[in-house]
């Protein structure tokens, strides 16, 4: 397992200004559950077609996972009500309702920020039995496949033998590499890849 530098490509954090300036041109949408589902709009789907956030659904609208919705709040982008109707709910409010339906969500979302920060689009693995897949700078999902799928840990936390080689056992079958995201208190993230070699 080595350490890698994944090349930064930032987004320039919102200003003050921007932010009041985005939110009125932001896309309204509504958490349900462990999603979130915007309205039918053109700016939904701008940012599907866009940067990929989401997933355009057949009547027009886009679900959102709780991290892309989570950024997309943060950066003014988005406006979310709890339900239809109901007040938007603030960047801080909507950690701690995201934190109650998923576990580890504070370091899922380090990880899915610092990732998409640096210019990478990134993608919930569910189906492939990972928390995240990510795609090479230019490379936008259904164009080519993932590069890497990525699990996001706590410093504190500890795998076992039997975790690591699971998670190395389904990175290897899907044809990907095995990144993982350690982060710290402060929210910094460290990524460690792992390789098969030939001795």
């Amino acid at each position: 397992m080595e350490a890698v530098n994944l090349p930064d490509v930032k987004e320039k954090e919102p200003s003050k200004e921007d932010h009041l300036k985005k939110s009125k041109e932001h896309v309204k949408a509504f958490l349900l559950r462990e999603r979130v589902v915007t309205e039918n709009t053109d700016a939904a789907r701008e940012l599907y077609n866009q940067s990929r956030y989401g997933k355009l659904l057949p009547d027009g609208r886009v679900q959102l996972a709780l991290t892309e919705a989570m950024y997309l709040l943060e950066r003014g982008k988005i406006a979310v009500a709890a339900s239809r109707g109901k007040q938007e709910v603030s960047p801080e409010q909507f950690m701690k309702k995201a934190s109650k339906t998923q576990q580890n969500f504070w370091v899922k979302y380090s990880v899915f920020k610092d990732i998409r920060d640096r210019g990478y689009i990134i993608k919930t693995a569910l189906k492939f039995g990972a928390d995240f897949r990510i795609y090479d700078r230019g490379v936008k999902p259904g164009e080519d496949h993932a590069r890497w799928i990525l699990y996001p840990v706590h410093e504190g936390d500890t795998l076992t033998w039997h975790e690591f080689s699971a998670k190395n056992r389904v990175a290897h079958s899907t044809k990907k590499r095995l990144l993982i995201g350690v982060v710290d208190e402060e929210a910094d993230v460290s990524y460690w890849e792992v390789r098969w070699m030939r001795p």
